[in-house]
């Protein structure tokens, strides 16, 4: 059987599973197992325990626990709460205000967990029922929300591109460098939409009422933005030791979740509750995120040994006769259509071992390339009919939006992430600026 063959059959078999709602860790996982022993024989049995053995030895997935534990630590004590206490007091009185605070409560949160669960999390149950109770468009600030939180996978300290760093051979540094202007630049375009739709519609974001601004004294809001700076304090601290060489990757994770720690118990919000639920929710996404990496790597290990990635660069360069920037579109749009059906993490584990050397032979940069690929990770989060982040605002949104209206609220997000993707094809010094400056080139 050639290695295209397989290829579809594997592919085939995993999408079948994935559709009967087995656990995306065990499909990957069993269809490359079953694979390599129909292939190899007995001796293939091997293949998931040296992959196991491989995530074992991944020193930098260390750092996963303890970003995910910091975001928990802020979320659930109420420190994230602050953070958009002090945006509804200070953004409240512009016309879509509480929408565009929304939006900087998500890239503040994305900066201190690295995941979008975080950012979804806090966004569809502190942020939401606020801005539907002051009358704001629920499928817009639906959009907002999704929007805003994809961002946690760009923004530094991503858990997605520690991942692609280790798989790249690439610089963790370099990569989380590289998110921060796309990161901004998409934010930026975010606030922009939404204050010119506000300002077009007022009826979609209405401002504070003057009463309501009259009742908030100077003193206030001081006070709301001296708790609002604590949880970018902790952030701040930890980015600057690490970008100075003070501590390493590991190190600056683990001081970023001490820090959050005693942010909460500084302010008298750190209970046997938070801790708790903070290690059960940190225990439940680490463990799924290892699972999913060892299962793919499994699944990976077993197409790698085939010789598919030989195949697949003579099938683009030779037979289909396309250039570099058509397989390079190609690429990015498979990662759209598995990105509704898989995690980001399960995608890339699976993917990268094709594309990245792939990418090499294009002589395409690999961070630029880190970059694009978690952008499109973000567009196929939020892609009907199966994105991930869909379905986990369903879950956590109040009764009367729909899903019909989580549908209808990110197609505008999309397509500014669509035009982010195209900027940064045409521009890509935008996402390599700041790592070039760092090193010195």
């Amino acid at each position: 059987m050639s290695s295209e063959l397989i290829t579809i059959f594997m592919f085939a078999s995993m999408m079948l599973l994935l559709f009967t709602g087995q656990r995306v860790f065990g499909v990957i996982g069993f269809v490359g197992a079953v694979a390599a022993l129909l292939l190899w024989g007995n001796g293939a049995a091997e293949l998931p325990f040296n992959a196991a053995f491989q995530v074992l030895n991944w020193y930098p997935l260390i750092t996963v626990p303890f970003f995910v534990f910091m975001g928990f630590v802020l979320s659930e004590s109420g420190i994230a709460s602050n953070l958009y206490r002090a945006f509804h007091i200070w953004f409240g009185p512009v016309r879509g205000g509480l929408a565009l605070g929304t939006l900087g409560l998500m890239v503040v949160i994305s900066c201190m967990n690295g995941l979008s669960v975080a950012g979804m999390a806090v966004g569809a149950t502190v942020a939401l029922p606020e801005l539907l109770k002051r009358g704001y468009n629920k499928i817009m600030v639906t959009g907002v929300i999704q929007g805003g939180s994809t961002l946690g996978i760009l923004i530094p300290p991503s858990v997605v591109l520690v991942l692609y760093a280790m798989i790249a051979r690439q610089p963790v540094l370099q990569l989380w460098l590289a998110g921060i202007l796309p990161g901004l630049m998409m934010a930026s375009i975010f606030a922009l939409y939404i204050y010119i739709r506000c300002r077009i519609n007022p009826a979609l974001g209405p401002a504070m009422s003057t009463e309501e601004r009259a009742e908030i004294t100077t003193r206030e809001k001081l006070l709301a933005l001296r708790a609002g700076i604590l949880p970018i304090a902790v952030f701040g601290t930890m980015m600057a030791l690490f970008l100075t060489g003070t501590t390493s990757l590991v190190e600056s994770s683990v001081v970023g979740a001490l820090l959050a720690t005693i942010a909460a118990a500084v302010t008298g919000r750190l209970s046997r509750v938070v801790l708790e639920t903070s290690t059960r929710k940190t225990l439940e996404i680490s463990c799924m995120f290892l699972w999913i990496v060892l299962g793919a790597l499994t699944f990976s290990a077993v197409y790698d040994g085939l010789g598919a990635v030989r195949a697949i660069e003579n099938l683009l360069l030779n037979t289909f006769g396309l250039d570099p920037w058509g397989i390079l579109i190609l690429m990015l749009l498979s990662f759209v259509v598995m990105g509704m059906f898989l995690d980001d993490t399960a995608m890339l584990v699976i993917v990268a071992p094709l594309y990245i050397p792939l990418v090499k032979a294009l002589e395409f940069d690999l961070i630029w390339f880190g970059i694009l690929y978690t952008i499109t990770c973000q567009v196929a989060y939020i892609t009907p009919p199966f994105g991930y982040n869909l379905f986990l605002m369903r879950a956590m949104a109040p009764p009367e939006i729909t899903l019909g209206d989580i549908y209808r609220s990110i197609w505008p997000f999309a397509l500014m992430m669509v035009g982010t993707i195209i900027l940064l094809m045409i521009f890509p010094q935008i996402a390599l600026w700041l790592p070039n400056i760092y090193s010195g080139r």
